[in-house]
């Protein structure tokens, strides 16, 4: 078959009825392939023969009709975060959506900036969407989640420290960064332990509840925790560590890879052994900190893969009634290699 349209530009747009003629099909069973309808059974050279026919004549399925018929739409909405996540948390976000599209939702993308968690939820029921994934950079509270189900959709999922009231619950711990890095360099008999705390406020929702993490390892152990502020440039990097004798670490945990990395090339060239003079943790486990020398030591953190997140979604949406669930979304462990 052809790949391009058959019907020029400016005539009327081909209807289910077209592509059914086309492929010698019902209507019907147009509409159970191009919906992918499980509870009705089709074979495969049916499903191909109409999707051939869909393609060739570049028809492409009313979403508003379609959800007509089924009562809600397919539209995962999924609010655009707007903090530097990283490429950990960049492939889990990826990975749901392709799961997503594999489960035929349509994701949307929806920028909240500036908006507070009510104001947020309101803007999103705008759109009618089947379900809502939100980040936890806007915080939802349970008079969000109800208007958002109010509106039509059937799962709510908030990924944060905390469960919503009537919504579902992807937690993020990120506090056991934090202990899992102070815990070790504790062992190690470090005493006076720094934590990078990123300039970049935006960065709160990870940093501030790391730190917390540190100070619950160091809590009985007769060490002390020092948060350091530092912006993720060299030239404040450089500042920071050709003062850094006079604060006194003799270890740091440094938010993450990346600026465990920076710290560390700084600290480097101002002649501060490492980890001799002070042992350096970061977090995410990225193939870059294998490559340096010493090899960096770092929280390796777990996510659960996005398919998994993806048939939450499916079976809330399934089942809307069901109990808000709670689930884990991240590990944490500390590896130990050179630089601590």
């Amino acid at each position: 078959m052809s790949h391009s349209p058959k019907h020029p530009a400016g005539h009327p747009a081909p209807t289910s009825a077209d592509v059914a003629r086309l492929a010698g099909v019902s209507r019907a069973t147009v509409s159970y392939v191009l919906n992918n309808t499980a509870a009705v059974r089709i074979s495969d050279r049916t499903r191909r023969r109409v999707r051939e026919a869909a393609e060739e004549l570049g028809y492409v399925p009313h979403a508003a009709a379609r959800s007509l018929r089924a009562g809600h739409t397919r539209m995962v909405l999924l609010p655009t975060a707007h903090v530097p996540v990283g490429p950990l948390y960049s492939r889990f976000f990826d990975e749901l959506q392709w799961a997503l599209r594999r489960l035929d939702y349509t994701v949307v993308q929806y920028g909240s900036l500036g908006m507070d968690g009510d104001e947020a939820a309101r803007a999103w029921a705008e759109l009618r969407p089947v379900a809502v994934v939100a980040f936890g950079e806007i915080a939802l509270t349970p008079q969000g989640v109800e208007v958002l189900k109010r509106s039509g959709a059937r799962a709510v999922i908030t990924l944060g420290a905390h469960q919503v009231e009537g919504a579902h619950a992807l937690v993020l711990d990120q506090a056991e960064v934090g202990r899992q890095a102070v815990a070790h360099l504790v062992e190690r008999g470090r005493r006076r332990i720094g934590v990078i705390m990123p300039e970049d406020r935006r960065l709160d929702f990870f940093s501030v509840p790391r730190l917390e993490g540190a100070r619950q390892a160091a809590a009985g152990t007769g060490a002390e925790i020092v948060p350091v502020p530092l912006r993720h440039e060299e030239e404040p990097a450089a500042e920071l560590a050709g003062r850094w004798r006079d604060l006194g670490l003799d270890a740091v945990f440094a938010y993450n890879d990346e600026y465990a990395m920076l710290l560390m090339r700084a600290l480097q060239d101002a002649g501060i052994d490492v980890p001799g003079e002070t042992a350096v943790v970061g977090a995410d486990d990225l193939l870059l900190g294998r490559l340096l020398r010493p090899r960096l030591s770092t929280v390796q953190i777990d996510m659960v893969i996005g398919r998994h997140l993806a048939e939450l979604v499916d079976r809330a949406v399934r089942d809307p009634g069901g109990a808000p669930e709670r689930h884990d979304l991240m590990a944490a462990r500390l590896i130990h290699r050179e630089s601590s």
